[in-house]
């Protein structure tokens, strides 16, 4: 079970960090439709629900979700779709699977 939180962890974090991109991340997001942020938002709540069945923490997915509610907003989103996608990723790369 911790494996699957570990590649969601991977898998939202690499999001995260397409999304961060300048100019790449806003054009996708704009692009589909503000889609992507719902995308994440789901991924997120995923992450989260099987990190607390595993007990694990999921500290960059919380705070996935909140970056997922307010990264509608220009510059702010692009900053929180940095910072989450670099908790996300130091949290799935420091997490023990066993």
């Amino acid at each position: 079970m911790k494996s699957n939180v570990k590649t969601m962890k991977w898998i939202s974090g690499g999001f995260e960090a397409l999304l961060g991109i300048p100019a790449i991340g806003g054009s996708i997001v704009i692009g589909f439709g503000y889609t992507p942020l719902f995308i994440a938002l789901v991924l997120h709540i995923i992450t989260l629900v099987l990190a607390k069945k595993a007990g694990v923490s999921a500290f960059g997915n919380i705070f996935g979700i909140v970056t997922s509610c307010l990264a509608w907003i220009p510059f702010l989103g692009m900053f929180l779709h940095i910072f989450s996608a670099i908790f996300i990723l130091i949290g799935a790369a420091t997490q023990r699977t066993r």
